[in-house]
């Protein structure tokens, strides 16, 4: 059954905007985007949102609704009362562009950063063998679709802009914790979490984990091994003493 709903959404730039209210038709089984889409045809064709896939897997079309980071293409109307208002604003951590569409640059900026898997020397393609369990522990982390909200609502630099320069957030902790534990990858990224990406920073509140639409226990499984990876390398005695030994044959 059909009813009016009250909208408000976010328009603007970079220089500034405000809330306008729009009244628009919903109709049974629809979801925010169906809505803004409603909304761009009917009363603002000049409002910018970005989207593409419309089935949660693109991880384009973030936003927060009613002040709750979420992907308008998984948040269905049906959650909200016929006569409550809902508020479509752009994330709040990246820099607007134009309306709900905001610049994550940033976060291609922190993907160069991490250095690509690296093989042992000498294994070919097709040589690689692993452990059923070594590969669902790493499968979890690849079901990310960057879709940015466990960065949005990452506090660190939610609230902090001067973080972002020495901070890559959750999506790059699993994508670091995935090589990590990876058992063909050799390459140590443990002084890398902490020295470069900020590893320390987090102080796994898990609400990185809650805005995740794909289920990824992000801090659980990954950050907290992580940390606790870092923790064994840089500070266990016996790590220390076998470090000293091995320089010292060396």
């Amino acid at each position: 059954m059909a009813y009016d709903a009250k909208f408000k959404v976010w328009r603007g730039d970079a220089d500034g905007g405000a809330l306008q209210d729009y009244t628009v038709e919903v109709n049974e089984g629809e979801v925010v985007l169906d809505i803004i889409h409603r909304i761009q045809a009917t009363q603002a064709s000049d409002l910018a949102v970005r989207w593409n896939c419309k089935a949660g897997k693109c991880g384009s079309c973030s936003a927060e609704v009613n002040g709750r980071p979420r992907l308008m293409c998984m948040t269905r109307m049906s959650t909200f009362t016929e006569d409550e208002t809902v508020t479509v604003t752009p994330m709040r951590t990246f820099p607007v562009i134009r309306d709900l569409v905001t610049d994550v640059s940033f976060n291609y900026v922190k993907a160069r950063e991490i250095p690509s898997f690296t093989p042992p020397p000498g294994l070919e393609p097709g040589e690689y063998r692993m452990q059923q369990v070594d590969v669902e522990r790493s499968q979890e982390f690849r079901k990310c679709i960057e879709c940015f909200l466990c960065q949005n609502v990452c506090h660190v630099i939610r609230d902090h802009e001067d973080n972002k320069q020495a901070y890559a957030g959750p999506r790059f902790f699993i994508r670091l914790a995935e090589l990590e534990m990876h058992p063909l990858d050799v390459a140590d990224r443990r002084d890398l979490g902490q020295d470069d990406m900020g590893l320390g920073y987090c102080n796994i509140t898990k609400c990185c984990t809650e805005v995740c639409p794909e289920g990824i226990h992000i801090t659980d499984n990954a950050i907290i091994p992580m940390k606790e990876r870092v923790a064994g390398h840089r500070y266990d005695p016996l790590v220390w003493l076998g470090d000293k030994l091995f320089r010292r044959r060396s």
